[in-house]
C-alpha cells in the first residue's frame, strides 16, 4: 500500500481528516492514478501514523478520512548513525537511499583529509534538500514510521564533537590489527551500550581511507576503530556492510 510522510500540519486538529498536497499529490493523481475510496497510508514522521481512505481529489489537493490508527513498530531499537565522507560523484545519493532502506537513523556528512569532492557551500542547502528528498521517499518504499534526518555537511573537527552525543561511536578502518566489528557489537550490547534507545555512529572514510593522524585523533575523541574484515570495500559498501551487520546483532534483521 501506498505511504507518504506529511507535515504534522496536514493532519486535522480533531485527528479526523489528512490533507495531502504537492508532489504527494501529484504523484498520487498522475502517477498512482488513485480514485475516490482507494487507500493510503499517511505518517507524520513522529509519532502518528493511519490508514486514510481517500474522499476528495481535485486541483493538486488530495483529502481524505482517517480509517485506522496504526502501530508505529517498523524502527529500529537502536538508532544508527552514518557519518560518511562525502564520496565522488551520486555516491552519496546511493548511500542515503539504500541506508534508509535498510534502518539508519541519520546520515551525517562531513569532510575528511582524503575527500576528493571539491565542497561549495553556496550548493549545500539545495543539496541537503534533495538528500532529505531521497531519504523521504526511500523511507515511503521501505515503510518507515520516520524519515532519517540529513545533517549538513560537517568538518572533521565539528565531526568529532558532533560524535560525542552518540552513546557509542566507531571509525572503520582497515588495519589488521583492529578490532572486528561483530565483537565490537557484542562487547557493546553486554555492556548495555547497545541497549534499546540507545544510538550508534559509524564514520566512515572516502575512497582514500582516512590518514592515521585522522584515525588518532578519532580515537582520542572517544571513537573506537573497527575492521569490517579482510577484504578492502569501497566507500558506498563500507557504509551498507557496518549499517547491516549492526542491526542483524541486535536482533534487526532476523538475528
Amino acid at each position: 500500500m501506498q505511504r507518504y510522510f506529511l507535515p504534522p500540519e496536514q493532519f486535522s486538529a480533531n485527528g479526523l481528516t489528512v490533507l495531502i498536497e504537492g508532489d504527494d499529490a501529484h504523484h498520487l493523481m498522475r502517477v498512482m492514478r488513485a480514485e475516490e475510496g482507494d487507500e493510503v497510508i499517511c505518517s507524520n514522521g513522529q509519532d502518528r501514523e493511519v490508514l486514510v481512505r481517500l474522499t476528495e481529489l481535485d486541483k493538486g489537493r488530495v483529502t481524505g478520512t482517517v480509517v485506522q490508527e496504526l502501530p508505529m513498530n517498523a524502527e529500529a531499537a537502536v538508532q544508527v548513525w552514518i557519518a560518511q565522507s562525502l564520496p565522488k560523484g551520486d555516491k552519496m545519493e546511493l548511500i542515503i537511499q539504500k541506508g534508509t532502506e535498510i534502518g539508519a537513523a541519520r546520515f551525517l556528512p562531513f569532510l575528511s583529509e582524503r575527500t576528493i569532492v571539491q565542497y561549495d557551500a553556496k550548493k549545500e542547502a539545495k543539496r541537503t534538500e534533495r538528500w532529505q528528498k531521497i531519504a523521504k521517499e526511500a523511507a515511503e518504499q521501505a515503510h518507515r514510521n520516520r524519515v532519517p534526518q540529513i545533517e549538513s555537511v560537517y568538518t572533521w573537527k565539528q565531526l568529532l564533537q558532533r560524535a560525542k552525543e552518540a552513546d557509542v561511536a566507531w571509525i572503520c578502518y582497515e588495519k589488521e590489527d583492529g578490532q572486528q566489528l561483530r565483537p565490537a557489537i557484542q562487547a557493546a550490547v553486554d555492556a548495555g551500550r547497545l541497549a534499546p534507545g540507545k544510538s550508534v555512529l559509524i564514520a566512515v572514510g572516502p575512497e582514500g581511507g582516512f590518514t592515521e593522524q585522522e584515525i588518532q585523533q578519532a580515537e582520542d575523541a572517544g571513537f573506537r576503530s573497527v575492521s569490517l574484515g579482510a577484504r578492502i570495500l569501497r566507500t558506498e559498501t563500507a557504509a551498507m556492510v557496518g549499517l547491516t551487520c549492526l542491526l542483524y546483532e541486535t536482533g534487526e534483521m532476523g538475528g
